[in-house]
C-alpha cells in the first residue's frame, strides 16, 4: 500500500493510512488487488473512520473482479470507476486471469504488438477529499504517476509541465476527481501508442497484399490483428460509456457557491471531456484501421481474381490459335489414300505456311480485340 498526502504544490508519502483527512488537500491510497483482498477489513474500517462511509459489497466484488469491464458506479457518499488499463510487458505480467464462465483467454501469437493487447481493471473510488484506487500486481500506472508527483512536489506553478504538454498547466491534482481524471488519461495516452504500432503493422502488411510480385502468407497474423482490432474497440467504446456516466453525474452535482469552487468544476468538466475526446479518437482510429485492413485484404483477392481471369483469357486466346492448327493436322493425319497435297513435294512446306498465315491471322484479330493485351 502507499498513501500520498496532496497539499497545494506539495505531496508527500505517508507510512499508511493517515489518523485524519486533511482540511486542505486530500488523501490518495493506492493498493494491489492482493492486499485490497487481504485487508478488506482494515481497508472498510479506515474508510468508515476517515470518510464516515464504507464500499458496499457489490462494490468490493467489482474491484476485486478481474473480468469486469470498463463502468462507472455512484453512491451518495462516492463515485466509482473501473478503467481497463493495457497490461505492461508480457513477462511482467501474471498469467492471463480466467474469463467469465470459466474460460482461460487464449494466448495471442503474430506480431508481439498483439501481445500487449490485454488488459487489467484498474479501480479507482473518489470520496470528497479521499482517492482509493485498486492496483494489478506491478502496476505501471501506480509507480509512473507516483513518481511524477513526488518529481513535481514544491516545483512552482508556472515551472511544471505535464508531459506532451507544450503549456504550461497546474502541477498538482486539487482533488480526488482530478487526480483521477489524470490516472484514467494517462491509461488512455497508452491506447494512443498501441494504435501507432498497429498502424505501422497493417501498413506494412497492406503493402505486401497489394503487390502483386510478393505471396503473401501471413494470413494467421493478420487474423489476429483484426480480432485484436475488434477487442480494442469493444475496450474503448466500454470506456467510452463509463466516461460519460462520469460526465453526466459530475453535471448533477450541487452547484458550487464560490467563484474558486466554480473554477475547479470547470476544470473537472474540461479535464472530463479531453480524456472523452482521447477515448474517441481511439475509437475512431481503431475503427479506421479496421476497414483499412478488410479493405485491403478485398482488394487483394480482387487483385488476385483479376490476375487469374487474365491467365485464363490467355490461356484460352492461345487455345483458340492452336485450335485450327490441330484441325489441319488431324485432316492430313487421317488414313484416307487420296488427300490433296498428300503426294506433292511441296505438300508439307504448303501445309505448314497455311498454317503458319492462319495462327498469325488469329493471333492479329486476337490482338487488335485486345484479348491479348497485357493486364495491368
Amino acid at each position: 500500500m502507499r498513501t500520498f498526502l496532496l497539499q497545494g504544490p506539495q505531496v508527500r508519502e505517508l507510512p499508511g493510512w493517515p489518523e485524519a483527512l486533511p482540511a486542505d488537500g486530500f488523501v490518495w491510497v493506492a493498493l494491489e488487488q492482493a492486499e485490497f483482498e487481504a485487508r478488506q477489513g482494515d481497508v472498510q474500517a479506515a474508510l468508515q473512520r476517515l470518510c464516515g462511509a464504507a464500499l458496499v459489497d457489490l462494490h468490493v466484488s467489482d474491484l476485486l473482479n478481474p473480468a469486469l469491464p470498463s463502468t462507472f458506479d455512484s453512491t451518495e457518499r462516492y463515485d466509482l470507476l473501473v478503467f481497463r488499463r493495457l497490461a505492461q510487458a508480457a513477462a511482467a505480467e501474471p498469467p492471463s486471469e480466467p474469463q467469465a464462465g470459466g474460460a482461460r483467454k487464449r494466448q495471442r501469437g503474430g506480431m508481439p504488438v498483439l501481445r500487449r493487447i490485454d488488459t487489467r481493471p484498474v479501480g479507482l473510488v473518489r470520496f470528497d477529499r479521499l482517492l482509493l484506487t485498486v492496483h494489478p500486481t506491478a502496476c505501471g500506472i501506480l509507480d509512473a504517476y507516483a513518481a511524477r508527483l513526488l518529481g513535481l512536489s514544491g516545483l512552482p506553478q508556472h515551472e511544471a509541465r505535464e508531459p506532451g504538454r507544450s503549456a504550461p498547466v497546474r502541477a498538482m491534482p486539487s482533488s480526488p476527481a482530478d487526480l483521477m481524471l489524470r490516472l484514467v488519461g494517462q491509461m488512455v495516452d497508452a491506447y494512443l501508442e498501441l494504435r501507432r504500432e498497429l498502424t505501422r503493422q497493417l501498413d506494412h502488411w497492406q503493402a505486401e497484399l497489394l503487390n502483386p510480385r510478393t505471396r503473401f502468407s501471413n494470413w494467421s497474423s493478420l487474423l489476429d490483428a483484426r480480432l485484436a482490432l475488434h477487442q480494442l474497440d469493444e475496450i474503448s467504446e466500454d470506456q467510452r460509456v463509463a466516461l460519460l456516466d462520469w460526465t453526466a453525474a459530475l453535471a448533477d452535482w450541487p452547484a458550487p457557491d464560490t467563484p474558486a469552487a466554480r473554477r475547479e468544476r470547470e476544470l473537472l468538466q474540461v479535464r472530463s471531456r479531453d480524456v472523452l475526446e482521447h477515448i474517441e479518437r481511439v475509437v475512431h482510429h481503431v475503427r479506421r484501421l479496421e476497414q483499412s485492413a478488410e479493405t485491403a485484404v478485398q482488394i487483394h483477392f480482387s487483385a488476385q481474381s483479376h490476375r487469374t481471369n487474365d491467365i485464363m483469357r490467355t490461356l484460352t486466346v492461345l487455345t483458340a490459335i492452336f485450335l485450327p492448327l490441330n484441325l489441319i493436322a488431324g485432316i492430313f493425319g487421317m488414313n484416307f489414300e487420296f488427300i490433296p497435297l498428300l503426294h506433292v513435294r511441296a505438300g508439307f512446306w504448303l501445309a505448314l505456311v497455311g498454317m503458319g498465315v492462319t495462327a498469325a491471322g488469329l493471333s492479329v484479330y486476337f490482338w487488335r480485340k485486345r484479348y491479348l493485351e497485357r493486364g495491368r
